[in-house]
């Protein structure tokens, strides 16, 4: 029986003092604010004067994640180290290179402008043997205007790139 009595005895001292450790933490107090703060740390008074309200019943659970780490940053597209420097002869030849490409694409692509002028003829384009009805022509000509805008901003943006290629 004595051994029975122990581990009763054992059992409830666990719990008591299983309960003493939750019931010295106090009253949690739920703060207003943005966001919310609860804790136990407040005198009954400093809760008051920061218009804290008391919370009963289970008790607050607060589970702080860690932050995550930031990411290092990307090293800059075409970066290198700086002893891998480019020759200056082979740069020249790149950058040659890179405004030959331009000049033969700004040269299709003035080409090709004119073509589109020339069947815009100023927003009176020819009538085509499909096109008996009159929508069917006012919407090529609407299109061949669009087509006409878009390749003269594309021969200016050749242009600029042009001018940002060193000779």
């Amino acid at each position: 029986m004595s051994r029975r009595r122990s581990a009763g005895l054992a059992l409830l001292l666990l719990a008591s003092v299983a309960a003493n450790a939750q019931g010295d933490s106090g009253p949690v107090y739920r703060c207003p604010g943005n966001p919310e703060s609860y804790t136990n740390m407040l005198t009954p008074q400093q809760a008051k004067d920061r218009g804290c309200r008391t919370i009963e019943g289970s008790p607050i659970t607060i589970v702080q994640t860690r932050r995550p780490t930031p990411a290092p940053p990307a090293p800059a597209s075409g970066a290198r180290p700086a002893d891998s420097r480019i020759d200056p002869a082979e740069q020249r030849a790149r950058d040659s290179d890179a405004r030959r490409i331009l000049q033969d694409e700004l040269q299709r692509e003035e080409q090709r402008l004119a073509e589109l002028r020339k069947e815009y003829n100023d927003g009176q384009p020819e009538r085509r043997g499909d096109e008996r009805n009159y929508q069917k022509y006012l919407d090529r000509t609407a299109s061949l205007k669009a087509q006409v805008e878009r390749k003269e901003q594309d021969v200016a943006a050749i242009r600029r790139e042009l001018a940002k290629v060193a000779p």
